[in-house]
């Protein structure tokens, strides 16, 4: 019985991520597929520049409640069993997140979607990737680069939680998300890559653009 339960439970962890919420809020309000535009990505930072602050904070907070939800399933079901499960529920949330049933297997990121799950896990740790990854956005202006510096340092910084299935899942989202980021990576390399309007960068580029003008 509880094998079965445990089989519900990751396989309705896997169908949480995979909602796909910015692709619905852009054809509920907009009537536009974020698909076709801007980087073509389905998640938060895409809908920011697709749909506006408004829709995209609206999806940056559903997916990262997407991670916790789906984190937080063996504790809502009354699971009983090591702690290691919200982990792994967890992670079937990223999964989904990045290759989603409903969109053909063909998502997101799950940037936002791992910030749930370290929010669902452990406050206290989640905390700690926040200060890694705000700093090093304001700094870097670069959404892509801020993740993939940060994914790093948070692994690291997962040693001192002294857990070891902590380290596996975040070195697993490490994976993922170079895997997923390769274009991004491309873009950075050649300068290409979209900015975000704020930030040290951003402020800098702005600056000098102001003065290569007069």
């Amino acid at each position: 019985m509880i094998i079965f339960k445990l089989l519900l439970t990751f396989i309705l962890a896997y169908l949480i991520g995979s909602f796909p919420t910015g692709v619905l809020v852009g054809k509920t309000f907009f009537h536009e597929d974020i698909r076709k535009y801007g980087s073509g990505n389905v998640g938060s930072t895409n809908s920011f520049r697709v749909l506006g602050p408004y829709a995209g904070s609206f999806v940056l907070v559903v997916d990262v409640l997407k991670g916790t939800l789906a984190t937080n399933l063996p504790l809502l079901f009354h699971i009983q069993g090591p702690k290691y499960l919200l982990l792994i529920c967890g992670g079937l949330a990223v999964l989904g997140h990045t290759f989603p049933i409903f969109l053909k297997f063909k998502g997101g990121k799950a940037v936002a979607t791992s910030a749930g799950v370290f929010l669902g896990y452990s406050p206290k740790f989640f905390a700690v990737c926040a200060a890694i990854f705000l700093p090093l956005l304001f700094i870097t202006s670069y959404v892509s680069l801020t993740s993939l510096i940060s994914v790093v340092l948070i692994l690291i910084a997962t040693f001192w939680f002294h857990d070891i299935f902590l380290t596996i899942i975040v070195a697993g989202m490490l994976i993922i998300l170079y895997v997923r980021h390769k274009d991004n990576i491309k873009r950075l390399i050649h300068h290409d890559e979209n900015i975000v309007p704020f930030g040290l960068w951003y402020w800098y580029k702005k600056s000098h653009h102001k003065l290569n003008k007069k």
